[in-house]
């Protein structure tokens, strides 16, 4: 972007910004007239000290630099079933700038019951290309980067290098394993989650921790209890949004996070608890 237009476009959105808010319909208008992203749109609306007025309902707890902030923000969420659909959904409502969605399955008719991208109309078809749909629908500020491929250690360092904090919403033991390993490795916070039944479990953890490792130290078998307890509409609503807000805490280095232990959720007794993991 040439400085003459960048200066039209300051005037353009000092013009048409309406209680600091600049609406979809005005940015728009900067993007067609100017030739530039979205993306580029909603960073001059904030470095103008400005909002795009999708986000008008964050503004009273997140500020105009912290939004600018998520803009620029780079979140990995490994897996986009149960789990990945939900964080997805409210990483990009939320306005992180660039996710990087990987999955290497299609949907099936089980995922109906409870897996926010899958509907009828997707049955047989990538949940990564499902969640770039989705995302592209909701905001078209976020860089999505779609990838049908299992996370592993041939390919790990690949997919998660340059990220600020990666999402385990995997579905099996050793992948959840491998990928703490890779996170660890590269320096980067992982923020688990898992669910079975009425239960989840949720925790941040920090590179060198070795939370998971504790946590499954006991394994017999590479599915959890979800594979006996299943897994209603509900439960991977409520984790995925912990986990959401746990990636919210940690991009903008705010409030308490879950690295001391791991949280567990009880629906049915309707009951949170910490508890340390050693």
């Amino acid at each position: 972007m040439k400085n003459p237009d960048l200066e039209q476009i300051q005037v353009f959105l000092a013009d048409h910004a309406q209680d600091d808010l600049v609406s979809w319909a005005h940015e728009q208008q900067v993007m067609e007239q100017f030739g530039v992203t979205c993306s580029e749109v909603d960073e001059l609306i904030m470095q103008s000290g400005f909002l795009p007025a999708r986000y008008q309902r964050n503004r009273h707890m997140i500020s105009i630099s912290q939004q600018l902030q998520l803009l620029k923000s780079r979140v990995a969420v490994v897996g986009c079933g149960g789990l990945g659909g939900y964080v997805i959904e409210e990483l990009a409502r939320l306005g992180v700038g660039h996710l990087r969605v990987i999955d290497p399955d299609i949907f099936e008719e089980h995922n109906l019951n409870r897996q926010l991208l899958a509907t009828i109309d997707n049955l047989g078809t990538s949940k990564a290309a499902a969640a770039l749909k989705r995302v592209q629908d909701i905001n078209p500020a976020v860089g999505i980067d779609p990838r049908q491929v299992a996370v592993g250690f041939d390919n790990g360092i690949e997919l998660l290098t340059g990220m600020d904090v990666v999402v385990d919403a995997i579905d099996n033991i050793s992948g959840r394993l491998e990928l703490a390993q890779l996170c660890s490795q590269l320096a980067i916070p992982l923020v688990h989650g898992s669910i079975a039944g009425w239960f989840g479990q949720v925790s941040c953890i920090k590179p060198g921790q070795g939370t998971m490792q504790k946590l499954y130290a006991n394994r017999t078998a590479d599915k959890g209890i979800e594979s006996t307890f299943g897994n209603p509409s509900f439960t991977p609503a409520v984790v995925g949004s912990l986990q959401a807000a746990e990636v919210c805490k940690i991009l903008l280095i705010q409030g308490e996070l879950l690295d001391e232990g791991i949280l567990t959720v009880d629906l049915l007794q309707m009951q949170f608890d910490t508890i340390p993991v050693s």
